[in-house]
């Protein structure tokens, strides 16, 4: 049977990524995480959705739409454009921004802070805790519903605290917290 004669699933298309079972009813997130999230999404409904749109119509006016690649390629990309697209407005929705800024002097670690902690084995780390959306680990970023961040989550300088981790429960203790 030719590819012509074979239907796109629908599911696949409106499938949205998984997020975190402890998130599913809260998305905290900071204002610059939050910005971030909008202007992406402004960006996608505003400027990339249009010019794909303009490319289909443009290919679609050129006839056979079987064998039309920029057809094809960008009806797949409004697809993925517009399941983003839902995906970011699902998050905006439910997303609660929290200014880590108010607890600056703080020593008690909450959304936000900049710990350092030291592992049994003398192994130094320093994470920020941050939102689902935004955390990035190349910058040393944790998501609040993080093994880590969720051990480390009301705890107070000079505090010991239990890391759940494969091989058991490890002590880390906390060294330094700060909101920057």
């Amino acid at each position: 049977m030719s590819k012509a004669f074979t239907r796109e699933s629908e599911t696949d298309d409106d499938e949205v990524p998984s997020l975190p079972s402890a998130a599913q009813g809260k998305n905290y997130i900071t204002r610059a995480g939050y910005e971030r999230l909008r202007g992406e999404l402004l960006e996608l409904i505003d400027n990339e959705r249009p010019k794909i749109v303009e490319v289909v119509h443009w290919a679609a006016s050129n006839g056979d739409r079987s064998e039309n690649g920029d057809y094809l390629y960008g009806k797949k990309r409004l697809r993925e454009i517009d399941r983003r697209i839902r995906f970011l407005t699902k998050r905006l929705e439910i997303a609660e921004i929290v200014d880590p800024s108010v607890h600056q002097g703080s020593d008690q670690v909450y959304f936000g802070a900049t710990v350092t902690c030291e592992y049994q084995d003398g192994r130094r780390v320093t994470v920020t805790i941050m939102g689902i959306d935004e955390a990035d680990s190349s910058l040393q970023q944790v998501t609040w519903v993080s093994p880590l961040a969720k051990s480390l989550l009301r705890s107070r300088v000079g505090d010991e605290v239990a890391l759940q981790t494969p091989t058991g429960l490890q002590p880390v203790e906390v060294l330094a917290v700060s909101y920057g």
